[in-house]
C-alpha cells in the first residue's frame, strides 16, 4: 500500500556548471552559420579566381605575344593555380574541422538540455504529484487553493472545494491485500480526471482523502461531478468490488482564509457521512449534501 511522504529535494539539476544555456546554444548556432558563410564565399572567390586564370591561357594569343613570352605566362598561369587550389584546399579542411567541431559541442550542450528538461519533470512530479495516483499532492493542492482564493476575490467569482473520502479502504487491504488497496485508489484517481474540468484540480490529501478544487462551479456542476464518481468497481482476485465514498462541499465566502473554507468544507463531509450511516452506510444510495454556507 502507498504511503504518503513528503519529498524535498536540496540540489536541482541546474547546480551543474556544465550543463549549457539556451543563450549559449544561440551563440554557438551563430557561430556556425558565419564559419558555413565563410566557406561559401571562399568556394565563390576560388571558383571566380580559377575562372579567370583558365581565362588567362587565352590572353597571350589575343594581344599577339610570341611563343617564348607565352610560355612564361602560361608556367605562372599554372604555378598560381595549382597555389589557389592547395591555399583553398588547407582553408577548406581547416574550416570543415571546425565546423565539426562545433557540431560536436551543439550535440553535447543538447544532450545536456534534455537531459536537464527530464530531470526537470522528474523533480516536478516527486514536489508536486502524488506517486501512486499521479493526482496534485496536498502541498502543491494548498498552494492552488490559495491562489484560487486570490482570484476570487479581485475578481468577485465563485469558488468550491469539495471534499472525498473513500469507504472501507481498510477492509479491501485487510481483505485482498494491499495492492487491491493500490488499486482502488488509482483507479479512483483516474476517476477523478475523468469527471473535472481542465480548470480544475484534483488532489490526492493523504491516504483515502481527496479533494477537487472547483473555480466557477455551480451546485448542479458539481452534483454533476459527483455523478460521474459513482457505481465505479474494481476487480479483486476475481471479485468485483464497489468503491463507494463520503463527500462534502463549501463554497467559498469573501474574506475567509483557505483553512477557514476547508473546514467548513470538512464539516460537510462529515454530515453526509452521519447520513450515510443512518441509511445502512450506502454510499451510493445516500443523498448528495448540499454545500455548506
Amino acid at each position: 500500500m502507498d504511503d504518503t511522504r513528503s519529498t524535498k529535494a536540496n540540489e536541482g539539476p541546474y547546480s551543474n556548471p556544465s550543463v549549457a544555456n539556451p543563450n549559449e546554444i544561440r551563440q554557438s548556432l551563430k557561430h556556425l552559420d558565419r564559419q558555413q558563410w565563410w566557406m561559401w564565399s571562399s568556394a565563390v572567390l576560388i571558383i571566380l579566381l580559377l575562372t579567370i586564370g583558365v581565362a588567362s591561357f587565352s590572353f597571350p594569343s589575343l594581344m599577339h605575344v610570341d611563343d617564348g613570352t607565352y610560355s612564361f605566362y602560361l608556367s605562372q598561369a599554372v604555378r598560381g593555380l595549382i597555389g589557389l587550389v592547395l591555399i583553398f584546399s588547407v582553408y577548406s579542411v581547416y574550416q570543415q574541422s571546425q565546423i565539426n567541431k562545433i557540431r560536436g559541442q551543439l550535440a553535447d550542450q543538447m544532450d545536456s538540455v534534455a537531459k536537464v528538461e527530464s530531470l526537470t519533470e522528474e523533480v516536478y512530479k516527486l514536489a508536486v504529484l502524488d506517486p501512486l495516483t499521479s493526482l496534485h499532492n496536498r502541498r502543491s493542492g494548498e498552494q492552488r487553493l490559495s491562489e484560487e482564493i486570490a482570484r476570487s476575490r479581485r475578481h468577485a467569482r465563485p469558488l468550491t472545494v469539495l471534499l472525498l473520502d473513500l469507504d472501507d479502504l481498510k477492509q479491501c487491504n485487510d481483505k485482498f491485500g494491499h495492492d487491491a488497496g493500490d488499486v482502488m485508489l488509482r483507479s479512483f484517481g483516474d476517476c477523478l480526471k475523468r469527471a473535472i474540468r481542465g480548470s480544475d484540480l484534483a488532489v490526492r490529501q493523504g491516504g483515502d482523502e481527496f479533494m477537487l478544487i472547483l473555480p466557477e462551479c455551480r451546485a448542479e456542476e458539481v452534483r454533476h461531478v459527483l455523478g460521474r464518481l459513482h457505481g465505479l468497481e474494481i476487480e479483486c482476485s476475481g471479485e468485483r468490488v464497489g468503491v463507494t465514498f463520503a463527500c462534502g462541499w463549501a463554497d467559498y465566502q469573501p474574506g475567509e482564509s483557505a483553512q477557514e473554507l476547508l473546514k467548513r468544507a470538512d464539516q460537510a463531509l462529515y454530515a453526509h457521512k452521519r447520513s450515510a450511516k443512518d441509511v445502512g452506510n450506502n454510499r451510493l444510495c445516500s443523498p448528495i449534501p448540499a454545500a455548506v454556507r
